[in-house]
This record gives structure tokens, C-alpha cells and sequence, in this order.
């Protein structure tokens, strides 16, 4: 596969790049073995499982992996929205139905990457934007696979 993605919707859509994924430094953070309910409380435990380190959780591979932030809403069916930090590994495969970073004709954008009948589609998440199909003559390069999602509350 020889092309990249491209944002194609009435206001332009960006994906900045942030920089390396691992930082030097890494501090764990408590981790309770127990799960937290999103319905009806539960008490909770007073131990601590292990420290969670959220480079070793989010990242596999970090000599090939990036992350990016997303300006836009093309996604937000697939829980990407706007402002998000997507964490991007290089060596996963692009393959059909998995989210990636590309660059189409040049412009960079996230989408999820349809192959079906020998055609190749970048396919938002979203019903207000129409997939973006690739022609023979454009130019696609997936730059990675989106691993994970990071968001702010």
C-alpha cells in the first residue's frame, strides 16, 4: 500500500504531532486490584495490586510508536474526539477495519482503513462525513496503527 490519510469535511481537520511516546522518567501509579463500578458504589479495597505504569500499558513497541493530537470530529463514533492524544504504532499492520494515522496527497489525518473488493477507503466514524475513497492515482501512506486513546476529563 502506497498512499497516506487525508481529512476530507467541511472544517479542516489536523493531527498534530506530539512527539515521543516514552518519556525518560517513569513513575508508576498505584493500581487497586479491584474494578470500579459505573453503576451502584461498592466499597473499596485499602491495598494496592501494583503500580501502573502507563508507558509499559500503552505502548508495546516505543521505538516505533508516536502520539498525536486530533483537531476535529470525524471519529467520534469510534471514542476519538477532539483534543485527544492518540497513541500511533508504526509497526502494527494496517489492515482492514483498523483505526490509522495516514497521509493522502499529502495531508495527514485519522481514519479507519476499509479494503473491500480491491478498493481502499478511509472510513470516519461519524454519519455527518462521507469516507473518503482512494483513487488509483492518489498518493496514501499509513504512518501507523492508533493503539490507544488518551483524553483529559
Amino acid at each position: 500500500m502506497s498512499n497516506l490519510l487525508h481529512l476530507c469535511s467541511p472544517r479542516r481537520e489536523r493531527v498534530e504531532i506530539l512527539g515521543r511516546a516514552v518519556s525518560e522518567s517513569s513513575h508508576g501509579t498505584p493500581l487497586y486490584l479491584d474494578h470500579i463500578s459505573a453503576g451502584f458504589p461498592s466499597p473499596a479495597d485499602d491495598y494496592i495490586e501494583t503500580a501502573l505504569d502507563l508507558n509499559t500499558y500503552l505502548i508495546r513497541n516505543p521505538a516505533a510508536t508516536f502520539m498525536v493530537r486530533v483537531s476535529g470530529d470525524s471519529m467520534t463514533g469510534a471514542g476519538i474526539n477532539d483534543g485527544d492524544v492518540l497513541v500511533v504504532d508504526r509497526s502494527e499492520q494496517p489492515a482492514h477495519g483498523r483505526i490509522v494515522v495516514a497521509v493522502l496527497d499529502g495531508e495527514l489525518t485519522v481514519k479507519r482503513l476499509v479494503m473491500k473488493e480491491g478498493q481502499t477507503m478511509l472510513a470516519p466514524e461519524n454519519p455527518r462525513y462521507k469516507p473518503i475513497v482512494v483513487a488509483d492515482e492518489q498518493d496514501l501512506h499509513v504512518w501507523g496503527v492508533v493503539s490507544g486513546v488518551v483524553r483529559k476529563l
